[in-house]
Parts: structure tokens; C-alpha cells; sequence
């Protein structure tokens, strides 16, 4: 009954708080789902979320490990936890340091090339014209695939920049990314002329609806798993910015840049992480090498 009970309560606690994009959501309330149901594997007796207390963070952990979960999962779990016990008011009973719980930092740089470019052929496949611009806005502005779908030119075009709204980013956070290029210009051009009111999603469908639309189009036309498009942005970013080539595509290291060099570095690398809509510096590595 525990487990069942929880799972209801943690089901009312995710409606009452949206926060975040759709698959932050979505990806929190499984989390705490699977958690009420290994709580209560684990001999605990929990029904309501505030009864949260350290000994349960610490069987999770426990579990967690004994199953083989890799480090950037229970991080990304905890975080869930952390979550949970902040919308409880308890937030002291979760650790803030990963480490103390034996939790490694996850590696972020591998220096390797992991971009992406669309390829015309494959992209004809897609029937959707909707569904075609998202993937070109996700290439041409370094856009997640929810941002790109939810994407409606009403809101997000300015003049010299397009604003995305909090909820189609991940963490909820509004940000803006500055028209620069004329590849950037013709996508928004594009919109205007397939899209009577400046929405990626047709008036037929929902976004659940035009997600699952994408998924199977791209999968077909071997366009799925296009992460890379925003490595490719992030690269030409740092090129145009410090005009040389980052870690990733040949270019130097950190540490045989000269102090000039570093500066422009730098500065490329807060650039990115703004318009990526990332918190921390050390994950643009991901995307340009360090």
C-alpha cells in the first residue's frame, strides 16, 4: 500500500510543480515513480513524501550501485531527490556533495568531434514541412529538439535575435540567441512561408503528438540522434568568435594557448553556454573540447 500510495502522491506532486521543460517533467516523475516502488522493495514503509529522511537517500544510493547504475545516472537521480525533498521543505536531508556519497564527478571532456550535419537527401524524407524546419532550426541555432518543436516565430523572432520561452527550455530558463548568419535568416524565412501563425506544431496535433510524429519521421529517414547539430552549432560559434578552430576540430588545447588566446577562449566558452541554455562553463567542453 506504501508504494502505491507514494507513487499517487508523487503523481499530484509533479502536477502542482511544472517545473522545467516537458522532458525534465517527464523524466522526473518516472524517476520518482521507480523510486516509490524501490523504496518500498528496500523494506521501507514511506506513503507520503514528506516523510522523507537520510536513511532513505542513503538505501537508494546503496541500491543504485549494487544494480551497476553508472555515476552520471545517479547523479542525475539524486538531482531528482534533491528535487523532491526541496518541494517537501526538507531540503538538508539530501547531501549537496555527490562525492559523499561516492558519486564520481561525470567526465565532461573527450576532445573528440561529435558534430552533426544535416544531410539534404535524408532530410527530403521527412513528409512533415514542420517537422523538417524544426531539425533546420536545430542546426542553424543549436536548438534541443523540444525548443525546436514548440518553437513558434510569434514569440521568438526579434529583430536581431530569437527569445526562447522558459517553458520550451530545459530548466525552465528563458533565453535569447542573436540572428547572425543568413543560414539562421532563411530558416526563419522558411517558417513564414509553410506556417500560417508561426507554430511548429500543426493545429491538428499537440506537442506529445508532433513528438512522436518526429521521432518515427526521423528514425525512418535516419535522421534520429541528431545531438550532434548542436555540436556542430556550438563549433562554428567558438570559430566565429575567437577565429580559430576549438580542441575538437584540430584546433589547441587550454594549456598551449597563449594568454591572448585563453582571453578569446574564454569568452567564446561563456558565449556558448549562455546561448546553449547550460548553467556551467566545464559542460561547453562537451560540445568544443578543452
Amino acid at each position: 500500500m506504501s508504494a502505491s500510495q507514494l507513487k499517487h502522491e508523487f503523481i499530484m506532486m509533479a502536477k502542482r510543480n511544472k517545473d522545467g521543460s516537458f522532458a525534465t517533467q517527464k523524466n522526473r516523475l518516472s524517476s520518482l515513480v521507480q523510486m516509490s516502488k524501490q523504496i518500498n522493495q528496500l523494506g521501507y514503509r514511506v506513503s507520503y513524501p514528506k516523510q522523507l529522511k537520510p536513511k532513505h537517500v542513503d538505501a537508494l544510493v546503496t541500491k543504485w550501485k549494487e544494480d551497476g547504475i553508472t555515476d552520471g545516472v545517479m547523479k542525475n537521480r539524486l538531482s531528482v531527490v534533491r528535487w523532491w525533498a526541496e518541494k517537501v521543505g526538507k531540503s538538508s536531508v539530501v547531501r549537496n556533495d555527490n562525492l559523499s556519497y561516492g558519486i564520481n564527478n561525470r567526465t565532461y571532456v573527450t576532445n573528440q568531434d561529435k558534430s552533426k550535419s544535416l544531410d539534404q537527401g535524408k532530410l527530403d524524407q521527412v513528409r512533415c514541412e514542420f517537422l523538417k524546419t524544426s531539425l533546420m532550426l536545430q542546426e542553424a541555432f543549436g536548438l534541443r529538439r523540444e525548443e525546436s518543436i514548440k518553437f513558434d516565430a510569434r514569440f521568438a523572432v526579434k529583430s536581431d535575435k530569437i527569445v526562447l520561452k522558459d517553458t520550451w527550455c530545459k530548466g525552465g530558463k528563458q533565453r535569447s540567441i542573436p540572428i547572425e548568419t543568413n543560414k539562421q535568416r532563411q530558416v526563419l524565412e522558411r517558417i513564414e512561408r509553410i506556417s500560417t501563425n508561426g507554430c511548429l506544431i500543426p493545429p491538428s496535433k499537440n506537442y506529445v503528438q508532433q513528438l512522436r510524429r518526429y521521432e518515427n519521421q526521423t528514425r525512418l529517414a535516419g535522421l534520429d540522434k541528431m545531438h550532434g547539430l548542436r555540436h556542430r552549432y556550438a563549433q562554428d560559434k567558438y570559430k566565429a568568435i575567437t577565429g580559430t578552430e576549438c580542441k575538437a576540430r584540430g584546433g589547441l588545447s587550454r594549456k598551449d594557448m597563449t594568454p591572448k588566446q585563453k582571453r578569446l577562449d574564454t569568452k567564446a566558452r561563456k558565449i556558448i553556454t549562455q546561448v546553449l541554455g547550460h548553467e556551467r562553463l566545464e559542460i561547453v567542453a562537451v560540445y568544443i573540447g578543452n
